[in-house]
């Protein structure tokens, strides 16, 4: 980072590790730039007067380390100080009458934030589950060259495919399994528009989405599948009947109803109801 504002500004890093000691350096070590905005968390660096040809070649450097690096984390590092020293850097600021608001906005400020890269990353997909729903063929043809279990398995996956689809049909009013089935007979980017009730070009309409989000929904509902079919016993919360209109509540002297076998273990008998103490 230091070596960073250095290059921006034509500066020379004063750092121990070359030897550098504070006491022997010149004005020709120090760096200039246009304008400085300091607060309590960030330091703005506007118009720095390093070369043009440093700050190149060390905007070069950061993508090779970016290239590089197996950490998600420092990759994510390194993006942001590439951005910040090729000029790409934007402050945007969130405004709102009420604290609950404000964390609202800003909350979707940042899904925006994070589907841009992602965008930027990998590319974009038709929206609406249209992506998915293109991926079947694929499928299809992989099912042919399978049998028994794994044809099932593929049978699995391909009907998971239409569920975002059918859902987004569903919200919108329509028909799901009527808009899945006419989407099928379209190709390309042709799908369902939520927003319009129409079927149509979805990247010229602006319905798309990020083919990273995609893909790492996608491979991680299969992993959360994988775990899920290796475990022998998985425990939920016990749905709770609703409550009878008017609050009331009932103290009868019913019993607790038996708890289910859970991984091979009995199921537990009904306990009587306590009496009214």
């Amino acid at each position: 980072m230091l070596e960073d504002i250095a290059t921006l500004t034509g500066a020379k890093p004063i750092m121990k590790d070359l030897g550098i000691d504070l006491d022997k350096i010149t004005l020709a070590d120090l760096g200039q730039a246009k304008k400085l905005e300091v607060d309590s968390e960030n330091t703005t660096i506007v118009e720095g007067a390093g070369s043009t040809s440093a700050i190149k070649a060390r905007c070069e450097q950061l993508r090779r380390e970016i290239d590089t690096t197996e950490s998600d984390y420092d990759r994510e590092k390194l993006q942001e100080r590439l951005a910040k020293l090729a000029g790409g850097v934007a402050q945007i600021k969130v405004g709102a009458a009420s604290e609950s608001e404000l964390k609202e906005k800003k909350s979707r400020v940042e899904d925006a934030l994070h589907a841009t890269r992602a965008a930027i990353a990998e590319g974009v997909l038709a929206g609406g589950g249209t992506a998915y729903i293109r991926a079947l063929p694929s499928l299809k043809k992989l099912r042919a060259q399978l049998e028994g279990d794994e044809q099932a398995g593929v049978d699995l996956v391909a009907e998971a495919l239409e569920v975002p689809l059918r859902t987004i049909a569903d919200n919108a009013g329509e028909k799901g399994t009527v808009v899945v089935s006419k989407v099928k007979e379209m190709k390309g980017n042709e799908g369902f528009n939520a927003l319009t009730r129409q079927y149509g070009d979805l990247m010229k309409d602006g319905v798309i989405t990020p083919a990273k989000v995609d893909r790492c929904a996608l491979q991680n509902a299969a992993s959360v599948a994988g775990l899920l079919l290796a475990t022998d016993c998985i425990i939920t919360e016990k749905p709770q009947p609703a409550e009878a209109e008017g609050g009331g509540h009932d103290h009868g002297g019913g019993g607790m109803g038996g708890m289910g076998g859970m991984g091979g273990m009995g199921g537990m008998g009904g306990m009587g109801g306590m009496m009214g103490m």
